[in-house]
């Protein structure tokens, strides 16, 4: 196996520990959160919140080099994919990025999102 390969791995292993202690510290707040598993082109996130009301927060986590242009793309998509597969209104579902910060735990990673999204502004 080469090297790249065995890093591609290793990359996964990392985030897919990073979405179970993200879930897991979610739950332990009180969160209703689910994983998502829907993976491609279709992806809808890699976490959901169900905030009452009809009301859902996709999660993406990230455990990787800081990119937020990239991130919140990606995140913005899901959202709508997320909507889309169940019916759903799209303003009935927010987004955000959950980025790890090295060395600390959930309750310290950044939350990504844009001002638009968070003060509910209407796209200009």
């Amino acid at each position: 196996m080469d090297q790249i390969t065995e890093r591609n791995r290793a990359n996964k292993r990392k985030g897919a520990a990073w979405e179970t202690e993200l879930l897991a510290g979610l739950r332990s707040a009180g969160e209703d959160t689910e994983r998502l598993r829907l993976t491609g082109a279709e992806d809808e996130g890699d976490l959901v919140i169900r905030e009452g009301d009809g009301l859902f927060t996709v999660i993406e986590a990230k455990n990787a080099k800081f990119e937020p242009g990239p991130f919140l793309d990606e995140a913005e998509r899901e959202r709508l994919n997320f909507a889309k597969h169940r019916g759903i209104d799209p303003s009935q579902v927010e987004s955000v990025v959950v980025v790890k910060r090295r060395g600390k735990g959930w309750r310290k990673a950044f939350v990504l999102s844009t001002v638009e999204a968070y003060f509910g502004l209407d796209d200009a």
